[in-house]
């Protein structure tokens, strides 16, 4: 949920920011007119209530001649109120319907436009000339089938396509990456959490993932939950309802957890391996923070995300994502992607989130200031997942198909040096 007041003190700043993301300033309108609906009716409701209150006064001090009438005459005036309050309360939820439409605020400076138009902020590393090295790179799948360490039919005849099962390298490699994750998050001050991987629907709703993405979300209808797809969303919810303490500093937390996507709308789209599927784990950073402190923690977790990178020896680009390809909760948007040789391009790997408000505002977590009780700003970032085992098998692989194990990653393999 966006801030009203602002809106309403500065439209043409949101309007503005409909038109970077490519939506409907007409929406902007539609809110300031059901906000005015929604007072208006409020404001009926409760000067016929008052005048309902002086009327019974009168009643209790009216001669028994006049009483006969003066009770017929609160009968009217009682079903007036009682019509009034069902507008008033339907004003409200369609006040309530269209402000939840209003996606975040976007930071000045996101470049403006759709998928294609984000900004390139900086390149790191240099791709292996393979050609010069002489053999041709095998993409991750046929290097982790020959290891062992990748099996997507059985996965598929298990559970269907974009299933798999990583096996014994595969596994290691996984765990050893997420271990890695965990520990530089640790380092960093983030406390680790293994999270729910069922949420409630004010949740996920809160969360602003039940928008124009909701067909992404597994919901199990009959005990009315949604899996997630990332541990945002209950690390977001831990603190729902809760004034929060910010006097020592950020809450910082590194969720572990599976995490489960539709993929709906990716027909066709990476079906070879495991770059997109159903079910991966991952290890996520979410902060909680001071409003004016969300730009600087931003920057903060895209260095950790580089500095991940670095260690498992990548070579990789950081974007600035278009205004019309961040999420309903997002503000401002980094994605790092890493090179993937079989496909000579760079993929995204991690993304990391400034939400400032929007999500406190919907789950109703706040902190005591100097000018009283205000949202917090709720951050969150991409340090490690499955996805990471694409490049990291194709950007260091050997001739010979052996994969070398980056250094950093060693300690959590057992010393392994080389997969063969």
């Amino acid at each position: 949920m966006i801030d009203l007041q602002l809106l309403k003190a500065d439209p043409d700043r949101f309007r503005a920011s409909q038109r970077a993301r490519g939506g409907d300033e007409a929406l902007i309108d539609e809110v300031l007119q059901a906000d005015a609906s929604r007072r208006a009716a409020i404001q009926a409701f409760e000067d016929a209530r008052a005048e309902q209150k002086s009327f019974s006064k009168q009643i209790g001090k009216a001669t028994p001649e006049e009483r006969e009438r003066l009770l017929a005459e609160a009968k009217t005036l009682s079903d007036r109120v009682k019509a009034l309050s069902v507008e008033a309360d339907e004003a409200e939820a369609a006040f309530g319907r269209a402000i939840a439409r209003v996606p975040n605020l976007v930071i000045d400076g996101v470049p403006a436009g759709g998928e294609e138009n984000f900004a390139t902020l900086r390149t790191v590393g240099q791709p292996r000339d393979f050609a010069a090295e002489g053999f041709e790179p095998q993409d991750h799948l046929a290097l982790g089938e020959a290891l062992g360490a990748i099996d997507t039919a059985r996965g598929a005849k298990v559970s269907g396509s974009r299933f798999h099962y990583l096996v014994g390298y595969g596994a290691q490699l996984e765990l050893g990456l997420l271990n890695l994750a965990r520990d530089v998050a640790m380092r960093n001050g983030f406390v680790p959490v293994i999270t729910p991987t069922l949420v409630k629907p004010e949740v996920m709703g809160g969360t602003g993932f039940l928008g124009e993405h909701a067909d992404e979300v597994y919901r199990l209808e009959a005990d009315d939950l949604f899996l997630v797809g990332t541990s945002e969303v209950p690390l977001a919810g831990f603190h729902m309802d809760e004034i929060i303490d910010l006097s020592e500093g950020p809450k910082r937390y590194g969720g572990w957890s599976s995490c489960y996507r539709r993929e709906a709308g990716s027909h066709g789209k990476d079906t070879r391996g495991i770059f997109r599927v159903h079910q991966f784990q991952k290890v996520e950073m979410f902060s909680y923070v001071h409003q004016d402190d969300a730009e600087a923690e931003h920057e903060r977790m895209l260095a950790l995300q580089e500095e991940m990178l670095q260690l498992c020896e990548l070579p990789y680009r950081v974007i600035d994502v278009a205004a019309g390809d961040l999420g309903d909760s997002a503000a401002r948007k980094f994605d790092c992607e890493a090179w993937v040789p079989s496909q000579e391009r760079y993929r995204e790997l991690t993304s990391t989130s400034n939400c400032t408000t929007f999500q406190s505002r919907r789950l109703k977590i706040r902190e005591r200031t100097e000018k009283g009780t205000v949202p917090v700003a709720t951050l969150n970032g991409t340090m490690a997942n499955t996805r990471w085992l694409v490049p990291i098998l194709e950007n260091h692989q050997q001739a010979d198909g052996s994969v070398r194990v980056p250094e950093a990653l060693r300690p959590y393999l057992g010393g392994l040096e080389v997969l063969r």
